[in-house]
């Protein structure tokens, strides 16, 4: 009748109150929501301690860094496509090429003579390649000093001459003339000029096929030269055109990955060699630099006018430079034809007739070598043959003006997306993000380049893909070691060492911040613990009290429970938190018992001391209330100060069970649920008892022993004789409850040494007491049978 009433109730009030609870909590939460303090700490949280603001600042940085461009970056971006030459270069185009290279190699100078050679043996081999049918004759030599060699320029320094033979050998065109006659007749040689830091005042002859600029000025972007070393005038002056052959390196590892179409000084602005010779390929007549508002270049356009009138338009940098897109120079070799065999006619006229021929050395004697992306030393030459192929094959390498936005946009998404990512999902699920943009990223430039023929370059955004990643993963490692540090400083002295590692290495299984979770609470304390301590002065009660709490707080921790707190000679506890503890009533119940027999061993102990020490002993007696239930588990206190411990009705009533433990003369009293949740326990009823606090009943029982005890023939039977001696009390049967209890008597002297069933000796020993209160004063014939606590 009071166990249906109980429940009726609890299941009426139990909606409502969680409906309060929720509405509380809501209402927390917004004033939670609006307060500026809530959001300095979620700042605090998740942009401070987490590494993200740290990063953020760090991306703009770095976006700035990369918008100022400075050397690393540059080197790491060149080397990056230097890569992809060296793993995927330009096919090698054989006969199909326009271009092929007449070499001064160390073979010509051995069978026609060392160089420089007599302008009118240059001339010889302009006629033969004139006649050999080369459509372009590019020099990349520059003739600057008239050739004295000529008899001409001899014959006053040739003894016994007569005048007339003077005048008749001054007649004579000199071998510069002779050269100039070869050229103007071929019309189609292009020579070289070189660049020089030196100042000059005779500029040479100045006339340049770049006719102007569709835009600004570019003069300020372009390659400037302090001078420019021309050839001898007359020379010049007989030339279809004039380009200047020398390339800059990169100066910061000397490789030639880019080359300037157009340079300047102070005359004006010239063409490239590699230009120039496509202009008189393709019967160029002027040039033209497309420029934008700025002066910045765009392109260059060729006008061509025969034999239909056209543009080819060459892409450029901002600067007019090329990325060159480089051929294997052992492939490439089949191009070199020997200058020896062309002036000693071996050469096959199908090699050179309509190519662009340029002519240079791969002496090594004659100092003409660069160093490209393939090679450490390539002939100068074969720099300007590469360019010409590139623009007339359509295989000119090219990066887009959008690049530089992008790559840093790319960074700027792989930056925000490891920035939010790795704090959020931790390292091992961010590396897959981290791979996987990362290889987008360089899939994406390496597609490009392969397909397209563009540059994008990967490097800055892998790396800040990389610094963010390895950053925010170091910065979790260090927040995580941090947490342990923390969790072993708050728990490692209430918890068992295995549990503060385990809960160090995982401290997500934390809920700090304050949850509800069904639990078992323990309360231990000392009874008569007054007259104890009147047989210690304070130092030896404190040892007496650190002997009791050591063994008890050790058990504890061995079965998963948490030292909530000493008061004094009282022990609270509790199982399931912070880490989850399915089995926690089953080891609370077993902690209950170990304690008892731990107790025993440090009675033992303490009498042979009082023995030794001839003093009066008194046993240590202890009550434990046990008690299952929901709670509030979490941090409490203030900002300042704070533990991690339990609040709400079951743990008042845990404490309140440890309270009656004396009443009835047990040792351990535990609650209702706790039995529902350890039944294989061997456990009796003691009462119905409205404890004091609690405005209902509660049905209260004892623990006797472990499972072993519960399965015992003895003790079912006296479980059993016990349960009727209880029943028949409530219907105030007197008679039967008094003859159960004397049966009972009669069974648990048969049982000595099983558990504590001989505590309920004792029990019973109330119950005599309150049957004789009620036969002088009967009950009213509606008593439920509970008995109304007035202590604690």
């Amino acid at each position: 009748m009071v166990t249906s009433q109980t429940e009726e109730s609890d299941s009426t009030s139990r909606p409502l109150m969680w409906r309060r609870a929720g509405a509380a909590l809501a209402w927390m939460d917004l004033k939670r929501f609006i307060s500026i303090r809530w959001w300095l700490r979620w700042c605090k949280r998740s942009l401070i301690q987490s590494g993200r603001l740290t990063t953020i600042l760090a991306l703009l940085g770095l976006v700035f860094v990369r918008i100022e461009d400075p050397d690393l970056l540059r080197l790491i971006r060149s080397k990056t496509f230097d890569t992809y030459q060296q793993i995927k270069p330009r096919p090698y185009l054989g006969t199909e090429s326009p271009v092929v290279i007449v070499d001064l190699d160390e073979h010509t100078l051995e069978e026609i003579g060392q160089w420089p050679w007599p302008r009118n043996q240059v001339a010889d081999l302009i006629d033969r390649l004139t006649n050999l049918g080369a459509k372009v004759i590019a020099f990349d030599i520059v003739f600057a000093e008239p050739d004295r060699t000529s008899i001409s320029m001899l014959v006053d320094e040739i003894p016994g001459l007569t005048p007339d033979a003077v005048e008749t050998i001054k007649q004579i065109p000199t071998n510069d003339a002779v050269m100039a006659a070869a050229i103007k007749e071929s019309g189609r040689v292009v020579l070289g000029h070189t660049p020089l830091n030196v100042e000059r005042t005779h500029a040479g002859y100045t006339k340049t096929s770049i006719r102007g600029f569709s835009g600004a000025d570019p003069t300020p972007f372009l390659e400037r030269h302090r001078f420019i070393l021309r050839n001898v005038e007359e020379l010049d002056r007989a030339a279809a055109g004039r380009g200047v052959f020398s390339v800059a390196s990169d100066r910061l590892d000397g490789i030639v990955r880019r080359v300037s179409m157009m340079v300047t000084d102070s005359e004006g602005i010239f063409p490239s060699l590699s230009l120039e010779a496509i202009r008189i390929f393709k019967n160029g007549r002027t040039v033209i630099a497309k420029t934008n508002e700025g002066g910045s270049v765009e392109s260059i356009n060729l006008q061509i006018l025969r034999p239909v009138r056209e543009n080819i338009e060459i892409s450029t940098d901002a600067f007019s430079r090329i990325w060159v897109y480089y051929a294997p120079h052992s492939e490439y070799l089949s191009q070199y034809v020997s200058a020896a065999d062309v002036m000693l006619d071996r050469v096959d006229p199908n090699r050179i007739k309509d190519k662009i021929v340029f002519v240079g050395t791969s002496s090594q004697g004659l100092f003409d070598v660069q160093a490209t992306p393939l090679d450490p030393a390539l002939p100068g030459v074969e720099v300007h043959a590469n360019i010409v192929e590139n623009i007339l094959t359509n295989t000119q390498l090219t990066r887009p003006l959008e690049a530089d936005t992008l790559e840093v946009l790319a960074a700027i998404v792989i930056g925000i997306i490891m920035i939010v990512v790795t704090p959020l999902l931790g390292a091992r699920i961010s590396m897959y993000f981290f791979l996987g943009g990362t290889a987008f990223m360089i899939w994406f430039s390496w597609d490009a380049y392969s397909t397209r023929l563009e540059l994008y370059d990967p490097g800055f955004p892998v790396i800040v893909a990389v610094l963010f990643y390895g950053f925010l993963t170091y910065a979790a490692f260090i927040r995580e070691e941090a947490q342990r540090k923390q969790v072993r400083s708050a728990f490692g002295q209430y918890l068992s060492p295995d549990l503060v590692k385990k809960l160090a290495d995982d401290p997500d299984q934390l809920a700090l911040g304050g949850e509800m979770r069904e639990m078992t609470f323990m309360f231990c304390d000392i009874r008569g613990f007054t007259s104890i301590s009147e047989l210690f002065d304070a130092e030896g009660l404190t040892r007496l009290i650190n002997r009791f709490l050591t063994p008890m707080t050790n058990l504890i921790l061995s079965q998963s429970g948490t030292i909530d707190k000493y008061m004094g000679d009282c022990i609270m506890a509790f199982w399931n938190a912070p880490l989850i503890d399915e089995d926690h009533a089953r080891d609370a119940c077993f902690s209950a018992l170990l304690m008892i027999d731990a107790l025993d061993e440090l009675n033992a102990e303490l009498e042979r001391e009082a023995i030794e020490e001839e003093r009066e002993h008194r046993p240590i007696r202890i009550g434990i209330g046990l008690n299952s239930g929901e709670a509030c588990v979490g941090n409490m206190g203030s900002e300042q100060r704070f533990d991690y411990s339990v609040l709400g009705d079951n743990v008042n009533l845990a404490s309140r069970l440890e309270g009656q433990s004396k009443t009835y003369g047990v040792t351990i009293v535990i609650g209702d649920n706790t039995v529902r949740l350890a039944p294989d326990y061997a456990e009796v009823e003691l009462d119905l008892i409205k404890v004091k606090g609690k405005t209902e009943a509660v049905r209260i029982h004892t623990l006797l022993g472990d499972p072993s005890l519960a399965q015992d023939a003895d003790f079912k039977t006296l479980k059993e004789i016990h349960t009727r001696a209880l029943i028949t009390y409530r219907s105030q049967n007197w008679t039967g409850s008094l003859r159960a209890m004397n049966e009972a008597r009669a069974k648990i002297e048969t049982m000595k040494g099983k558990g504590l069933v001989h505590e309920l000796a004792g029990f019973y020993s109330l119950y005599e007491e309150r049957i004789a209160e009620y036969k002088a004063a009967p009950p009213s014939e509606d008593w439920d049978g509970v008995f109304v606590a007035t202590s604690k």
